[in-house]
């Protein structure tokens, strides 16, 4: 498993970067937001990255950052969401946005991407929903529910652990639902944790 590359960038296009490692050059398929990240050519970069195989197809993708990548793993789990459906998507909305769309179930914001229809839209909305709820962290209980982090309550221990599923770290999330009223159920602590973030307060 590649994890990730860190080297010198060879070439950079529209939804295609090359990362020369020891003297191998990787391509890697990628979004447009990944991309207008990257520095100038000859530039050290680091890209988080997911090996795509499926039948005959073996690509390599590659993120900026690994909430970008989380994004898309959760993308091509979706039926009929393969590696160019993701990084289409996610060169339309930053990590933030996808992750707001999911939690407030605005199945429109994903038709704005070329080849998204509003079947496929409602689909990535219902699938992720139950993905990012029902997924199996592998952390402690303390990770997430630490008193001195967020209120222990099961709602917000709730969001807290679909965020980080999101990429999202407790550093992050936890000022945020420590704010929050924790009588609110799960659904609306993660929309308005995202709102929080995606306004930048």
């Amino acid at each position: 498993m590649i994890y990730s590359l860190h080297g010198k960038l060879l070439t950079k296009e529209m939804n295609f970067a090359v990362v020369e490692c020891g003297g191998v050059g990787y391509g890697c398929r990628t979004s447009y937001s990944t991309i207008s990240k990257l520095g100038e050519i000859g530039s050290d970069v680091t890209l988080f990255t997911h090996l795509y195989i499926k039948e005959s197809i073996v690509e390599l993708f590659g993120f900026i950052n690994q909430q970008e990548l989380n994004c898309f793993r959760l993308l091509i789990s979706v039926t009929g969401i393969g590696g160019k459906a993701a990084t289409s998507i996610l060169s339309d909305m930053t990590p933030e946005k996808f992750a707001f769309a999911i939690a407030s179930g605005d199945s429109k914001a994903f038709t704005k991407t070329k080849g998204i229809g509003a079947k496929t839209a409602q689909r990535i909305v219902l699938e992720l929903k139950d993905k990012i709820s029902s997924e199996s962290l592998d952390m402690t209980a303390s990770a997430y529910t630490d008193s001195s982090a967020v209120a222990d309550t099961s709602a917000i221990s709730e969001a807290m652990e679909a965020l980080m599923v999101l990429g999202y770290s407790q550093g992050e999330v936890a000022p945020i639902l420590r704010k929050l009223d924790p009588i609110l159920d799960t659904q609306t602590l993660i929309k308005e944790t995202l709102r929080h973030i995606v306004s930048g307060k």
